[in-house]
């Protein structure tokens, strides 16, 4: 359904009073607000809230520590299915980025000839639980990032130039994770593609762990510490 000027206006009044409260960070609610006034529809609007609450309504509190493994706080269910916001990327003697939140088509495809993109899937919707990631570089460079516990297959071609993985943070595919196929050519190029959590991420895990550990020590957690008499 086509969105009105006044739901894309309800839309980004939610975002201003998210970056306000510390939920969102600068260059993440810049990026949402510019999606916003560029969407056209209903189901390009609603990711870019959906992990918001409602301006002036109830926050319940968090109830113990929860590792946010899956890379969003609704989980996978709820970023797999929807209509595809972008299905390609070009650039010729320029670049190109797609990151934030956006949802990637079934078949994503991803040219670069004296120029460079980022294709950035570590906060994006998925139109079906599998997707296929097809790059060309071509004296270019393309970069592809993805949250560590996807399923990632990358079986692209480098000639006089390289089409490489790299793992950053260690992790286990999530069985509820949707499939990403990464592949292509790279000629006098190159084509990266990383496996990292955001920073924003990171950081929560990290949060998440000291949390638990201060919990394992309190007193009668079971910690398993001994004491000497």
């Amino acid at each position: 359904m086509r969105a009105s000027d006044a739901e894309r206006e309800r839309v980004a009044e939610t975002l201003r009073e998210a970056v306000a409260e510390g939920r969102l960070q600068m260059d993440e609610f810049e990026q949402r607000l510019d999606a916003t006034y560029r969407a056209r529809t209903h189901g390009e609007l609603v990711p870019l809230v959906s992990d918001l609450p409602v301006p002036g309504g109830f926050v319940p509190p968090v109830a113990g520590v929860v590792a946010e493994r899956a890379g969003a706080s609704a989980g996978w269910a709820a970023r797999i299915g929807g209509p595809a916001t972008s299905s390609g990327a070009f650039a010729f003697w320029g670049g190109f980025r797609r990151g934030g939140r956006w949802t990637v088509g079934r078949v994503f495809t991803a040219f670069a000839m004296w120029g460079g993109g980022e294709i950035d899937l570590r906060e994006a919707r998925f139109e079906d639980r599998e997707v296929v990631v097809r790059c060309f570089a071509i004296m270019g460079g393309i970069q592809v990032k993805v949250p560590p516990n996807v399923h990632l297959h990358v079986n692209g071609i480098g000639v006089m130039g390289g089409f490489d993985e790299q793992t950053k943070d260690a992790g286990e595919p999530d069985p509820d994770a949707p499939r990403v196929r990464v592949t292509g050519f790279a000629l006098m190029g190159g084509v990266g593609v990383d496996r990292k959590w955001t920073k924003a991420q990171r950081q929560r895990l990290r949060e998440a762990g000291r949390a638990e550990r201060s919990r394992l020590d309190e007193p009668g957690t079971g910690s398993g510490r001994k004491e000497l008499g």
